[in-house]
């Protein structure tokens, strides 16, 4: 199998750290050169400790959930004859206690739209490459929480 490598940097910059006052704004990097500023999620630890505009790691999840179920959507789209011109989605996690009492990610929702050219998938036949995208998603496939699909009503 395959190995995935990120790296995390954090540095105290002299604040006092016993008394938890300190950023909590870190940078991500990937092995391909790109970084991204991270930080905690500000509903739990307030500005300025945690930066508004960085990505939290529950908003990383729901959107590795949401990318990996794309590229394999994209791939069963392509091999079922249809040309996605377009997609986009909206995919929001929700955090909470799960029946042991454990503050974890509860669900992960997924709310893809899809622009086709030429002829458009069925209802039906869209629904099964989201299930087949779904059922194939490693990152989905890994996670406690249900990850659910919703489609628009046509």
């Amino acid at each position: 199998m395959s190995k995935h490598i990120a790296k995390i940097n954090w540095s105290r910059d002299g604040a006092i750290f016993s008394d938890a006052k300190y950023s909590r704004g870190h940078l991500i990097s990937f092995d391909g050169g790109v970084s991204i500023a991270g930080s905690s999620n500000p509903e739990g630890v307030r500005p300025p400790l945690s930066k508004v505009d960085a990505a939290d790691p529950e908003e990383l999840l729901v959107a590795a959930v949401a990318s990996c179920h794309m590229l394999w959507f994209l791939d069963f789209t392509r091999k079922a004859g249809f040309v996605i011109n377009s997609y986009e989605d909206n995919p929001h996690g929700r955090l909470g206690k799960d029946e042991d009492g454990v503050i974890r990610i509860t669900l992960v929702t997924l709310v893809p739209k899809a622009e086709f050219e030429g002829k458009a998938p069925t209802k039906s036949e869209l629904e099964e490459l989201h299930h087949k995208a779904h059922e194939t998603c490693f990152i989905a496939n890994s996670l406690k929480c249900p990850v659910v699909v919703e489609l628009e009503a046509e």
